[in-house]
C-alpha cells in the first residue's frame, strides 16, 4: 500500500511507515491539479496545513482509505465527502500542544516587558528605559477560556510563575482543574470582568466566532492584556482595535488572524500588538512530534491494528448504522441542544431508553448524545470514537437505563442533565422510522422537529403572546417554518418553541425578551 507524504514532515514519518512496510511518496506543494492526478495512486495520504483535500480531490481518491492531518483539526480536508467514500478521517492532536502552551507563555511575556518594541528601538540606535517599563506577571490574574489540552498546560505553565489561574470551560470539573491550579469559574462573564491577562484556548465554530467583542471588552479591567493563539475571529479584530486605541485593553498578543496572511490588517500597525505568523505549533520538536504521531497512526489504520483520533469513523457496521441513523441524529441534537441550553458546566448525565430502542445498540446511541453535548464548544473536535474518553477526562459521569415500558410512545429517549443550576431535561422519539421530534422540555409536552435554528422561550401563556413574538422575529426577515406551544396549565408557565429559517442575532433575544409575559429565550443552532 502506497502513502502520500503531501506536505513538509520530519523523516520520523517515513521511517515509520516503511518499518510498517507502507511505501511512501515524499511529494510536497503540489498543485490542486497535480494532486488531482496523483490522489487516485494512494491508500493513504499524510497532510499538515499546506494541502487541501477538497471535494474534487476526494473524489478522485479511489484507493483511499486514510487521511491524517499531522496537528490540530481538519479545517483542510472535506470530511463530509471523505466520509461519503468511506474514507477514515484523523488527526494528530497531542504532538504539539506543549510548543502552542510554550509559545502563549512568551507572549505573555512580550506583552508585559515590551520586548518586542524594546528590541526595535534598541536596534534604531535608541537606549529607551523609561519607555518600555513592564509589568510584573507574579501576583497577576490569568483567565483561560477553554481548559482543553492547551489550555491546561498554559495553566499549570502560569500558575508555576506565581500567576493566580481562573478558567472557564463548559465541561472541566474543578476536580480536574486542581490538579491545574486553576480555579473554575461558573461562565465566562465572571472570567473576563477578573483577569488582569486572558488566554483563548478554544475552537473557531458558530459557538464562539465572535465570542469577545464590544460588549465583552467593556465588562474588563482597565489595562487587560489579551493572547490569542487558538484561531483568529473568536475576539473580534475590529472591536479589539477600538478597545486597544481607546485604552481599556494595553496590550495584545496575536498568533492567529481572521485572514491569513493579515495583509491590510489594522491590529498589525499598532505599537501594543505583538504579532507572530501562526507560528504556535512550530517547533522542530513539536513538528518531530506530530509527524510520528501521525505515521503511527496512519500504519495502525492499514495494518489493521485500529484507530486513533478518527473524527468520522462509525463505530458500527453499515447495516445496523442505516437502522439506527434516526435515533443516532435525535441522540446527537439532544446532547447538542442541552449543552447549548446550560448554562453552567454539565456535571452529570442520566439518558433512559424506553420501549423498543431498549432492546437496540444504545451504547452507538449514547455515543452519538456525547458527541452532540461535546460539539459546541470542543477544542480538536469529537466523535463516536473519542467521545467516552472525553467524557471520563472532563468529569461528567453517564448512567444509562433501559425499560421495556413504552412510555406513551413506542419509543423514547430521555435524557437528564445535571448542572450547577439544578437539572435540565428533554425527550425525543422517531415517528414513522424517521422522523425525529422533541416531545418534552423540561416537563412541558411539546411535538418540535429539531431544525437547524430554534427560539425556545419560557413564557407566561396569556392571549397574544405569540403574535408578538412573531412581529419581532418577522421584522427582521426571519420566517418562523414552525412553531409549537407546551402548557402545564391555562394562563401558567409554559415554552414556545420556533424553528425558524436563519440563525437569530442577539439582538432579537434581547429584544424578544423584553416583552411582556417573556421569562427567557435562548437560541439553539445545530
Amino acid at each position: 500500500m502506497k502513502i502520500l507524504i503531501a506536505d513538509k514532515l520530519p523523516d520520523i514519518c517515513i521511517e515509520i511507515l516503511k518499518k510498517a512496510n507502507l511505501e511512501t511518496a515524499n511529494k510536497t506543494s503540489l498543485s490542486h491539479d497535480e494532486l488531482l492526478e496523483e490522489i487516485g495512486e494512494y491508500e493513504g495520504v499524510i497532510i499538515r496545513s499546506g494541502t487541501k483535500l477538497t471535494a474534487d480531490v476526494i473524489e478522485r481518491a479511489h484507493k483511499l482509505k486514510v487521511i491524517c492531518r499531522a496537528g490540530v483539526g481538519i479545517d483542510n480536508v472535506d470530511v463530509a465527502s471523505a466520509s461519503k467514500k468511506g474514507i477514515v478521517v484523523m488527526n494528530a492532536p497531542e504532538g504539539n500542544i506543549t510548543s502552542t502552551a510554550e509559545h502563549t507563555i512568551a507572549l505573555l511575556f512580550s506583552l508585559s516587558r515590551n520586548i518586542t518594541e524594546s528590541n526595535i528601538s534598541l536596534r534604531n540606535g535608541k537606549w529607551e528605559r523609561k519607555e518600555f517599563t513592564g509589568s510584573q506577571i507574579a501576583g497577576k490574574t490569568l483567565g483561560v477560556v477553554g481548559m482543553g489540552r492547551v489550555g491546561r498546560l498554559v495553566a499549570k505553565r502560569a500558575a508555576a510563575m506565581e500567576m493566580k489561574v481562573i478558567g472557564f470551560d463548559p465541561f472541566l470539573s474543578q476536580e480536574i482543574a486542581s490538579e491545574y491550579h486553576t480555579h473554575m469559574l461558573k461562565n465566562l462573564t465572571d472570567l473576563i470582568k477578573q483577569s488582569d491577562y486572558i488566554t483563548i484556548h478554544v475552537p473557531l465554530n458558530s459557538e464562539t466566532k465572535d465570542l469577545i467583542t464590544k460588549k465583552e471588552f467593556a465588562l474588563m479591567k482597565d489595562g487587560v492584556r489579551i493572547i490569542n493563539c487558538a484561531r483568529g475571529g473568536i475576539v473580534s479584530e475590529n472591536d479589539l482595535y477600538d478597545a486597544i486605541v481607546e485604552g481599556k485593553v494595553k496590550g495584545a498578543a496575536l498568533d492567529v488572524f481572521e485572514k491569513e496572511p493579515p495583509t491590510d490588517n489594522k491590529l498589525v500597525g499598532l505599537k501594543e500588538v505583538t504579532c507572530t505568523p501562526h507560528l504556535a505549533a512550530s517547533t522542530y520538536e513539536g513538528q518531530f512530534e506530530v509527524a510520528k504521531e501521525a505515521a503511527v497512526q496512519v500504519a495502525d489504520a492499514l495494518t489493521g491494528k485500529g484507530f486513533k483520533n478518527a473524527m468520522n469513523l462509525p463505530p458500527v457496521d453499515m447495516e445496523e448504522l442505516e437502522h439506527l441513523s434516526p435515533y443516532l441524529l435525535l441522540a446527537e441534537r439532544m446532547g447538542s441542544f442541552l449543552m447549548q441550553f446550560a448554562s453552567q458546566r454539565v456535571e452529570n448525565v442520566n439518558i433512559i431508553y424506553n420501549g423498543n430502542i431498549a432492546k437496540e445498540n444504545t451504547k452507538v446511541i449514547t455515543d452519538n448524545f456525547m458527541v452532540g453535548l461535546f460539539r459546541p464548544t470542543l477544542e480538536n473536535g469529537v466523535n463516536q470514537v473519542n467521545a467516552p474518553f472525553l467524557i471520563k477526562e472532563s468529569g461528567i459521569t453517564i448512567n444509562e437505563t433501559t425499560s421495556n415500558a413504552a412510555k406513551g410512545f413506542t419509543n423514547l429517549i430521555t435524557a437528564n442533565v445535571g448542572t450547577g443550576d439544578g437539572m435540565m431535561s428533554i425527550s425525543g422519539t422517531v415517528f414513522d422510522k424517521k422522523e425525529i421530534r422533541i416531545v418534552d422540555i423540561n416537563g412541558y409536552e411539546i411535538e418540535s422537529k429539531p431544525d437547524k435554528h430554534l427560539l425556545i422561550l419560557f413564557c407566561t401563556d396569556k392571549p397574544g403572546l405569540i403574535g408578538n413574538i412573531g412581529t419581532v422575529v418577522g421584522k427582521r426577515d426571519i420566517n418562523i417554518a414552525h412553531m409549537t406551544f407546551g402548557r402545564k396549565e391555562a394562563r401558567g408557565n409554559s415554552i414556545a418553541v420556533l424553528s425558524v429559517d436563519a440563525s437569530i442575532p442577539t439582538e432579537i433575544i434581547e429584544e424578544v425578551e423584553k416583552l411582556e409575559g417573556i421569562s427567557s429565550a435562548h437560541i439553539i443552532n445545530f
